[in-house]
């Protein structure tokens, strides 16, 4: 007899040579399937995201089961990166209206866009990253990359977005009151191209949400504390965040559970059946 556990000893080894239950077998399966779509997201998914994939993937399965196999597992998403001072604020003489006055929800493509900047750590030095997103759907339809922050960072963001959309009508284009933002090759530009600026209240970033939650996600989800070997890998990784997973694949809440671009293809599908 098995002494500590009180057991017979055949009892015992029949015990551990007995197969596995039609539900662990099954938990296996999707085990594979949830660290393969956990992986895909860059580690960033949680239980909730990872099981609209493997819904779209036709699994049937809640997200209760799918939490406790990823616990079991210890699967989690990560998150967190060190934030940068920044920088002071512009000219007040040229800060234009709080005219979004966060209106974040809009009717259709290219009718809002909100723009911001921040900072990448390299052992090289600072890499700064500018992004225009379409409030729409949340897409990054304009995105720069350089080695200081100077103007033509944020111009060249806001060049490719207008190169991308070709905007029809007027366009509001949300920023902070940084410098970059209230100089005057910025000003010439939003007149030169039909865009209209806004501007968050000095110190409010509550004011300019969702480019700040964007560059949560992108910090929480990809960098997670990296620091990048020099700029040119961290280029190389931003771009593959932004351009492969967060625009065709990234699934907002905002959005029915979409990613951006499937959000507004299916806007235009309905559009096109009215």
């Amino acid at each position: 007899m098995c002494r500590a556990l009180q057991v017979e000893r055949s009892g015992f080894y029949a015990w551990q040579e007995k197969p596995k239950s039609k539900r662990q077998i099954e938990d296996e399966r999707l085990l594979g399937l949830v660290k393969q779509f956990w992986i895909e997201s860059g580690f960033s998914y949680g239980y909730r995201n990872i099981t609209l994939d493997l819904k779209d993937h036709g699994e049937s399965c809640g997200k209760n089961r799918i939490y406790r196999i990823m616990r079991h597992a210890g699967i989690r998403s990560q998150r967190g990166y060190r934030k940068h001072r920044g920088f002071t604020g512009g000219d007040l003489s040229h800060v234009a209206p709080n005219t979004l006055d966060r209106q974040f929800e809009v009717n259709r493509p290219n009718k809002a866009w909100v723009t911001d900047f921040t900072y990448i750590r390299t052992h090289e030095g600072w890499l700064y990253l500018t992004v225009v997103l379409d409030l729409f759907s949340r897409q990054v339809v304009g995105w720069s990359m350089k080695s200081n922050p100077r103007a033509d960072l944020v111009i060249d963001a806001l060049l490719m977005a207008i190169w991308r959309r070709k905007p029809k009508e007027r366009v509001l284009i949300h920023s902070d009151q940084g410098v970059q933002y209230t100089c005057s090759d910025w000003r010439k530009f939003l007149t030169d191209n039909n865009l209209e600026a806004s501007m968050s209240r000095r110190g409010n970033c509550h004011d300019n949400a969702v480019a700040e939650s964007f560059f949560s996600l992108l910090k929480g989800e990809r960098i997670k504390r990296k620091i990048y070997k020099d700029r040119n890998e961290a280029r190389a990784e931003i771009f593959n965040y932004i351009e492969f997973f967060y625009n065709p694949k990234r699934r907002h809440g905002s959005s029915n559970g979409l990613s951006p671009i499937q959000f507004e293809k299916q806007y235009f599908e309905e559009l096109e059946s009215v």
